[in-house]
């Protein structure tokens, strides 16, 4: 497994994660997952999975960077510790390395909802702090309030939905901010497929002895700055994911995947 630097911190983490949304593989995958080096292990709050992922990593504890989330409607400043203080709870630890708001609120100043968030990484709850579907003025807002700054903004991006391209992407990449991106497969891989003119998936992943999955992984985490968190239920799609690291699609390969577009 492949790693890269999360935001400017000098931690280095791995390009493929793992994603819990709708997760309800049990303890297995995540496990074989961490074993190839997906050491990242993304929940929140809101999916009801910060406990599976608890007891999947207990005896590993310190071999995994965990990621959770603090809902919209916990954002509030004594809100954002109490949620905090009931994540550790229920993923049974004392500490969450990557702490992500889960999508940006137009109720509760930014301002209050990021002192919260320092005041975590202050107490030792908290190492990074992280974002989730910020926009470029919602992620400079943010930057502005907060004394241990923003090291990631999970997105949605994927060889169908690059909408992130045109403004945010750049935007990260210059200023140190780790692109985390979801939904890299469209849910369904089929989705994905057919977003593309030609089957150009199945004949990329021919070339490289790859699958078509592995291919689309790649080639999100080909672009600088950016890692990805796809959800596996199975053990052997966990391996497949994993295999998207450790080897790089050709620039000619990555032109024809990205000019072929529905």
């Amino acid at each position: 497994m492949e790693h890269i630097q999360l935001g400017n911190t000098g931690v280095q983490v791995p390009q493929i994660g793992l994603g819990t949304a709708k997760y309800e593989g049990g303890s297995q995958p995540m496990q074989t997952g961490i074993d190839l080096g997906a050491i990242l292990v993304d929940t929140a709050e809101a999916y009801g999975t910060e406990e599976a992922v608890g007891e999947a990593v207990r005896t590993i504890r310190d071999e995994v960077f965990i990621a959770t989330k603090v809902s919209r409607t916990h954002f509030k400043h004594d809100d954002v510790i109490t949620a905090c203080d009931q994540s550790l709870e229920r993923l049974g630890t004392d500490h969450i390395d990557l702490y992500q708001l889960h999508s940006p609120s137009t109720d509760i100043p930014i301002a209050e909802t990021m002192g919260a968030m320092d005041k975590l990484v202050d107490d030792g709850k908290v190492r990074f702090i992280g974002v989730r579907n910020f926009s470029v003025a919602q992620l400079k807002e943010a930057q502005v309030v907060t004394r241990h700054g923003v090291v990631s903004n999970q997105v949605r991006y994927s060889l169908a939905d690059r909408s992130i391209e045109d403004e945010l992407l750049p935007y990260c990449q210059e200023n140190q901010v780790t692109v985390i991106a979801y939904s890299p497969l469209l849910g369904i891989l089929g989705r994905l497929q057919t977003n593309l003119r030609t089957d150009i998936l199945t004949e990329v992943a021919d070339a490289y002895n790859k699958t078509s999955a592995q291919v689309a992984l790649n080639w999100c985490i080909s672009k600088v700055n950016v890692i990805t968190i796809p959800k596996s239920n199975s053990v052997e799609r966990t391996k497949e994911n994993c295999g998207a690291s450790g080897w790089t699609l050709s620039p000619e390969q990555i032109k024809r995947l990205e000019t072929a577009r529905g």
